[in-house]
């Protein structure tokens, strides 16, 4: 069972999401917050496996709260839920540790996709979010490319192979399984390419996947 903290600030916006995740029996709303101080407060009693974070609440809004989420309950995955679309929030929230970005108006399935990607320890961004991240924050594409294969450089051939696999959204265990290895083999090799790559979290080096090239466009 998934077990998911819920935190917005309209209680319509909260019952309409627990509304769709109470459709997967795999899912489970364990709390509800107001506001990103709640949400914090109830991430440690509860200890949820995701927490849905609505990026605009009173008193501590979701970005100021990711960080804090981070330190204080790492092994909790963190989705972006969002009205809005505006890059500096994208920005914000996936180089603060964010796993997921999901706009409110996007297609409910991709709620559920969402938090079950993250569980498993992949990364989600609902496809007009991807698109955003790839065509308006990627200015510069040929300069990133080579900052990108010269970071990418320095990782071994099946680091790099696993990075790809990353880059496509791939959870941990459908990489085991693509390359027939064990779970706990691909799980050091992420924690190797995140080290190396000096990067917080799996949507960042999926995204340097991309831009080195080891990821093809249309996967995206």
């Amino acid at each position: 069972m998934i077990r998911v903290l819920l935190a917005d600030d309209e209680a319509m916006i909260r019952a309409g999401v627990r509304a769709i995740l109470s459709a997967d029996p795999g899912i489970e709303v364990v709390a509800e917050a107001g506001d990103g101080r709640e949400a914090i407060d109830l991430a440690l009693a509860h200890r949820p496996d995701v927490a849905l974070l609505d990026i605009r609440m009173p008193r501590l809004d979701g970005l100021a709260a990711v960080p804090e989420l981070r330190r204080l309950v790492p092994g909790t995955a963190l989705i972006m839920l969002t009205t809005f679309g505006e890059d500096d929030y994208i920005a914000r929230a996936l180089s603060e540790g964010a796993s997921g970005f999901l706009l409110k108006a996007g297609d409910p399935r991709e709620l559920i996709a969402g938090v079950r990607a993250v569980a498993d320890g992949a990364a989600y961004l609902s496809p007009r979010v991807a698109h955003r991240v790839i065509t308006e924050l990627g200015g510069g594409r040929m300069s990133q490319g080579w900052a990108a294969r010269r970071r990418t450089g320095s990782l071994t051939p099946r680091e790099r192979e696993v990075l790809a696999l990353v880059g496509t959204g791939l959870s941990n265990a459908e990489i085991a399984r693509r390359l027939h290895v064990v779970e706990g083999t691909v799980k050091a090799y992420v924690s190797a390419i995140l080290t190396r790559l000096q990067v917080r979290n799996r949507v960042q080096a999926a995204i340097i996947a991309y831009e080195a090239g080891l990821v093809p466009e249309d996967r995206t």
